[in-house]
């Protein structure tokens, strides 16, 4: 191969790097920006994983990259169609002020977090123990919310995600 050819092949493997980089910016949720019309919202970042209705007519459309993933970014959209918000809820920052113990109930914690990445039971607790994964400063933790029989939050915690060290073992 000459020199020339090499050239032009690493030059177009380079274009078609940056071109990939670029779609993939592209349905990244957390780059919508508000005032954004959710219609243009969905034609870039494709069909949400979960839709809720919001108060005042608006819309969640909620963007969850569970159960290998580690982010739930919610964009809410104002009755007139309009981003609103666009929030990463997986950050251990917002759990205090986000999560309502005793007054969410499962549906509730359906429309802020989307699908669990488990459900699991413990012999401590009469209910379920719905489970999330995330990223605190590049560690892997988990989001543990408590729901009883009657579908009421609790409690919830967060701990480090063991997982992975099991899969070394």
């Amino acid at each position: 191969m000459t020199s020339r050819r090499f050239g032009s092949l690493a030059a177009l493997a380079i274009f078609a790097a940056a071109g990939l980089g670029l779609a993939g910016c592209a349905s990244e949720p957390t780059r919508i920006l508000p005032g954004t019309s959710a219609a243009d919202t969905l034609q870039r970042l494709g069909a949400p994983t979960g839709r809720y209705p919001l108060n005042g007519g608006g819309e969640r459309l909620q963007y969850s990259r569970m159960p290998a993933g580690f982010e739930v970014t919610d964009i809410d959209v104002d009755a007139s169609g309009k981003v609103v918000s666009v929030t990463q809820v997986l950050s251990e920052a917002r759990f205090g002020q986000d999560i309502k113990v005793n007054q969410w109930r499962q549906n509730d914690v359906m429309a802020f977090y989307g699908r669990p990445y488990e459900i699991t039971r413990v012999s401590s607790f009469d209910g379920a123990v719905w489970t999330w994964r995330y990223k605190a400063v590049n560690e892997r933790r988990m989001l543990y919310i408590y729901i009883d029989p009657t579908g009421v939050v609790r409690r919830y915690h967060t701990g480090d995600d063991l997982e992975l060290d099991r899969i070394r073992d």
